[in-house]
């Protein structure tokens, strides 16, 4: 009992599954505004299925596939499969199981979400293989997380609206500009490896007035999408507020400094898209 115990905590580890925050919000505001208010228990439910069973599969996959590429770097070195805690197979097979999860959530939910669910596990997979080719993989990352209020979207309704992309794109410009700064702990070990990133490619002063000008066109499509969706002023202050926070994260860290890039990352991010949600219930609530 004891060894499964311990290979549970691992195997959450490696995935991260506290990090599902990133995307959650963004998906359950998609899911408010196509239901004009909460949707069923069981719609719900499945939703959340769905989206811890695809992030799941995508971080377990990213794991197999990097495994050597983990072992070569510093800074991932004691990630579970090079440290010897799990294997590949096993983390292979947990990734089959998690991508079964998450097919079984899109069919319970209607046939276009099946339908498109091989689509969805397409990019999922396919941003692990990224950085071996282009400097914009941090965009590939992006619309990972991105699907998320589109996926949603389609979840409660069986069809797509073409406002809630907007939301896609702002989603993917805030995780790719995020990512572009994570990427600047691995500027050395990228240019060694032979790997690709903005700030192997362009420099990390660079790379910084990137991420930056990512966010800043992320605050502009939230812009448009409030407009898009008729926010009122509540939700306004929640696109004002996720700028400010903005702006605090980026002020944590700096080309120089790199030490804060945990808490801008990992906190910050999980606040900006907790935040962004409550205004939006909240606007929605008050129409009601």
């Amino acid at each position: 009992m004891s060894g499964i115990l311990s290979k549970t905590r691992t195997t959450l580890e490696m995935i991260k599954w506290e990090h599902s925050i990133f995307a959650l919000p963004f998906a359950f505001t998609a899911v408010l505004l196509a239901a004009h208010g909460l949707p069923g228990a069981r719609t719900v439910g499945w939703i959340l299925v769905a989206m811890v069973a695809a992030r799941s599969a995508a971080m377990a996959f990213n794991r197999w596939a990097d495994a050597e590429l983990d072992a070569a770097n510093p800074r991932t070195k004691n990630r579970a499969i090079p440290a010897g805690l799990l294997t590949r197979q096993f983390v292979l097979g947990f990734t089959c199981f998690a991508v079964a999860v998450f097919v079984l959530a899109a069919g319970e939910l209607n046939f276009y979400a099946l339908c498109l669910s091989p689509l969805a596990l397409m990019i999922l997979f396919g941003y692990s293989y990224m950085k071996r080719i282009t400097r914009w993989s941090h965009l590939v990352l992006g619309l990972s997380l991105g699907l998320a209020p589109a996926a949603a979207w389609i979840a409660v309704r069986g069809s797509l609206d073409p406002r809630i992309l907007v939301l896609t794109a702002a989603v993917t410009l805030w995780v790719g500009g995020f990512d572009v700064l994570y990427a600047c702990q691995d500027y050395e070990h990228d240019r060694s490896a032979g790997l690709y990133s903005l700030p192997q490619a362009a420099g990390i002063p660079t790379a910084f007035w990137a991420a930056r000008i990512m966010h800043l066109a992320m605050l502009a499509l939230l812009a448009w999408f409030g407009g898009l969706f008729h926010f009122q002023m509540i939700g306004w202050l929640g696109i004002a507020a996720v700028g400010l926070l903005l702006a605090y994260e980026h002020s944590l860290v700096s080309p120089r400094d790199l030490r804060r890039l945990n808490a801008a990352f990992f906190t910050m991010n999980g606040v900006i898209a907790v935040v962004f949600f409550c205004f939006v219930a909240a606007d929605l609530w008050t129409r009601r």
